[in-house]
């Protein structure tokens, strides 16, 4: 990581405020998003000494005596892949809870503790956590996305337009993953991903739950890979394996926990009726997917039934990634009737009072009709409702009704940001 390109990160700005004022600090991510390109950048600045767990030999000193490890530990440190040494947490509960200084640790992780109630409690309150996922494709060009900012505030009229055509296919196949972008071709990209999988499944699974069939699992990333930007099915997941519905769960909760896929939860609303409880899946990045399922831009190009839920999973990372840098709450949901008669495939939550539909689409053209979902969110959730969108790979940036527009998908990388 730290050999090749170095790229701006839009979380940097929120990175630097919790360490003005946070006792512990962990960036946490799947493996090779640039956590510790970011940390050690921002850390060498302010006077950080680096400490990686990645070390067997500082991992076992620090499992076997953690107090003392960290007693030894300079004013001010960055503990990369913290999630190798999992007692650490509640040892740095007690030195923070006898000097709360700000900024005193910097931590990296590629597990989700959030999923790891235990871990996540030990430092309630004392820890603020930023999410770094892969790069976005603001951030690949250098430049400030606006696009969640105009969603929100009556600013998408001037949202940019123009096709993309091939080049998006090139985007959503390429993925954000800075290593796999320094391939040049998908072939070599492929090559990097089984060897990113093959070192996620047979090291850090193993240290986050013990799992007996890695090969099984390995498996099962490949079929939800087949299946992305659809209602999970677990029946489904479950058939070509002989496990059953609670393993495959377990399963599933074990590659969110190393930020490989993603449950979206479904929303609901008093107001409409006949809404399916089932979340939705997304693998953590399109261009993962897409070395899964073998896919180049020109196969992708050939395989229609592929590239709608490719281009929606790499349309719901984009947002994903964005919403990661801004300072209030996003939640992300998806909104679907039972019976398929409406559907919206994101809704975005900007605390209790602002909501915003997105509806992807991978042509070129819209119609009326592909509003239908965003137009029964509007009508059912009021005020609250800030914007309705398609998002599709057009030339122009259109209307089609109060608080509705049709816009290029190339508008999440190119609408200015404010200010």
């Amino acid at each position: 990581m730290l050999g090749g390109p170095t790229y701006r990160r839009d979380v940097e700005p929120r990175l630097r405020a919790a360490l003005a004022d946070s006792p512990v600090v962990l960036i946490h991510g799947p493996r090779q998003c640039g956590k510790t390109t970011l940390a050690q950048m921002v850390g060498d600045e302010l006077g950080y000494r680096f400490v990686s767990f990645d070390d067997p030999e500082l991992r076992s000193v620090a499992i076997e005596d953690p107090m003392g490890f960290v007693a030894e530990l300079p004013e001010r440190v960055i503990l990369d892949e913290v999630q190798h040494v999992p007692a650490l947490f509640s040892t740095l509960k007690l030195l923070v809870d006898r000097d709360r200084v700000p900024g005193r640790f910097l931590l990296t992780g590629s597990t989700d503790v959030l999923l790891l109630p235990k871990l996540a409690d030990s430092l309630a309150g004392r820890m603020e956590i930023v999410r770094l996922h892969p790069l976005s494709q603001a951030e690949l060009s250098g430049s400030a996305s606006g696009f969640l900012d105009a969603l929100f505030g009556d600013g998408l009229e001037s949202a940019g337009g123009g096709r993309l055509g091939g080049e998006l296919l090139e985007r959503v196949v390429s993925g954000g993953y800075p290593a796999a972008l320094e391939r040049g071709t998908q072939a070599r990209r492929r090559a990097w991903y089984e060897a990113y999988i093959n070192t996620i499944v047979q090291r850090d699974v193993r240290e986050v739950r013990s799992v007996m069939r890695l090969d099984d699992l390995a498996r099962l990333l490949t079929l939800a890979a087949e299946r992305t930007a659809q209602t999970l099915n677990i029946n489904a997941l479950a058939a070509p394996f002989q496990l059953s519905r609670p393993t495959i769960n377990q399963y599933l909760t074990v590659l969110e926990r190393v930020f490989l896929l993603e449950r979206l939860p479904p929303w609901h609303s008093s107001k409409l009726r006949r809404l399916i409880r089932s979340p939705k899946l997304h693998l953590g990045d399109s261009g993962l997917a897409c070395a899964l399922l073998d896919h180049d831009r020109d196969s992708l190009a050939a395989d229609r039934s592929a590239l709608g839920p490719l281009v929606e999973t790499f349309v719901f990372q984009e947002l994903r990634r964005l919403a990661s840098a801004t300072q209030g709450p996003a939640t992300f949901l998806h909104y679907r009737e039972r019976d398929g008669a409406a559907e919206v495939d994101i809704v975005i939550e900007r605390g209790a009072r602002q909501l915003a539909g997105v509806e992807v689409k991978a042509g070129a053209t819209i119609t009326p009709a592909d509003f239908k979902g965003l137009k029964k969110l509007r009508d059912a959730t009021g005020e609250r409702f800030a914007a309705g969108v398609v998002l599709y790979d057009g030339e122009h940036n259109l209307p089609f009704g109060p608080k509705l527009r049709g816009v290029p998908i190339r508008s999440l990388w190119e609408t200015p940001a404010m200010g």
